[in-house]
């Protein structure tokens, strides 16, 4: 089974990731840094985070698989600094700054 899900995180920010195996304890790649930045060490003693399937198919390609992912990320806004931990793709903002230097 392949999967998209996304886990939101106590402060509210969610991450979406996919899943070719759809393991229980797979809680995605996020960036440790990143997240690790919004919390004090006191919040991160009591941490829970909540894992939801948000999309699944047992017969999917890789490459639909990784386009799905793309388009929950994009449609959640999780790739947002504010919304999410995403960091790729890079928001529609960033890239046009990006062009503008």
């Amino acid at each position: 089974m392949k999967v998209i899900y996304k886990i939101t995180y106590p402060n509210g920010k969610i991450y979406v990731g996919k899943d070719a195996t759809d393991s229980i304890n797979y809680f995605g790649s996020a960036s440790d840094a990143l997240i690790a930045k919004d919390f004090t060490r006191e919040q991160r003693r009591d941490f829970q985070v909540r894992k939801q399937i948000l999309w699944e198919s047992e017969v999917a390609t890789l490459q639909e698989l990784n386009r799905k992912e793309i388009e929950f990320i994009l449609a959640l806004r999780a790739n947002h600094p504010q919304v999410g931990y995403n960091q790729w793709p890079k928001p529609q903002e960033s890239r046009q700054d990006q062009a503008a230097e």
